[in-house]
């Protein structure tokens, strides 16, 4: 079976995910599940697990965020250069995408 983004390599949202997580922690530190229902109503469907958890270790291994046990759960937060790459990606984002809104 073909992956979605072979299917349809224009709508690959891998590099709009990390975007999208940078985002929501640079709110709030969250864990995993808290990221899943914020991408969730934002996004109208929930990514798998398996989605999250591997662009959160890429993200960790990058050193862009940060994680904290509390109990059984991981916390994650941003950075400082996580929070520097938050403000670069975002003028990028606004750049782009300024004339479709």
């Amino acid at each position: 079976m073909r992956k979605e983004s072979e299917i349809n390599p224009c709508c690959d949202m891998r590099g709009f995910l990390a975007f999208l997580i940078l985002f929501l922690l640079s709110k709030k530190p969250m864990h995993g599940q808290e990221i899943a229902d914020e991408i969730e109503k934002r996004k109208g469907e929930r990514p798998s697990p398996g989605t999250i958890y591997p662009a959160l270790k890429g993200m960790k291994g990058a050193g862009l965020i940060q994680e904290e046990k509390a109990g059984k759960t991981i916390v994650y937060s941003l950075t400082d250069d996580g929070k520097k790459t938050y403000k670069m990606a975002k003028q990028r984002f606004v750049r782009t995408f300024v004339d479709i809104l």
